[in-house]
């Protein structure tokens, strides 16, 4: 199988390396839509496989057609696509489709983007094996809802945040989701680019750095007041 499985099924509990290179094996799935058409008795009789174990993967599989657009971009294995640009495309575009359609100067307008990316972007997309396989995933009844695209409400578009320490009302994943949500670049790293760090408790010498720039840091209230916008 060329393609990896998507991640929204790779997630599935019991669904490991192994036993997928036991399906591709068997020719019992040559796709990644393909993990959507398995059923309990096809399972089952793969190797340690019971009866109970097979419907348990069967349902997760199921349950994993329910995605989110984020997670769908970053499951399709587009070159240098990670999370953060995954989510920032679907912030920015809203849906697959524009994303399918847009060219190289459209998907520098994301946040993040430069010409590099862009040009695999479009690339990926332009392959006709690849959109057959996001319509046979479409099919299979792989879903997301759509992200309500409002470019108004992009307050921190341009800015560079920092995240360092440990958060006590959300995660650090979430802050930078709803930073990302607010137009914000987030690095793992402070820079003179970088126009705020948020310190958390017990944070490191990234807060350090901060100061030693001069650059502006917030704590957890100031980050959760700087949310609210």
């Amino acid at each position: 199988m060329q393609e990896r499985p998507p991640l929204v099924a790779r997630d599935a509990e019991g669904l490991g390396p192994a036993l997928v290179e036991q399906l591709v094996d068997r020719k019992l799935v040559g796709s990644p839509a393909e993990l959507y058409d398995l059923n309990e008795e096809t399972v089952a009789g793969l190797e340690r496989m019971g009866d109970k174990s097979a419907l348990n993967l069967v349902e997760q599989i199921n349950k994993s057609k329910t995605a989110t657009l984020p997670r769908l971009l970053h499951a399709l294995g587009i070159p240098q696509v990670g999370e953060a640009t995954a989510l920032a495309l679907a912030n920015h575009f809203g849906d697959l489709e524009p994303i399918l359609d847009a060219n190289e100067e459209q998907l520098q307008e994301v946040e993040g983007i430069g010409p590099n990316v862009a040009a695999e972007i479009r690339s990926f997309f332009h392959q006709k094996h690849n959109r057959e396989v996001n319509d046979k995933l479409v099919k299979a009844g792989v879903h997301w809802p759509k992200i309500v695209v409002d470019r108004k409400a992009q307050p921190l578009a341009g800015k560079t945040f920092v995240l360092t320490g440990t958060l006590v009302s959300l995660s650090r994943d979430e802050a930078k989701e709803k930073l990302q949500s607010l137009g914000a670049k987030v690095a793992g790293s402070v820079s003179k680019k970088t126009d705020y760090v948020i310190v958390g408790e017990e944070a490191g010498s990234k807060a350090d750095k901060a100061r030693e720039l001069g650059i502006a840091t917030l704590d957890e209230a100031g980050l959760l007041k700087l949310l609210e916008r």
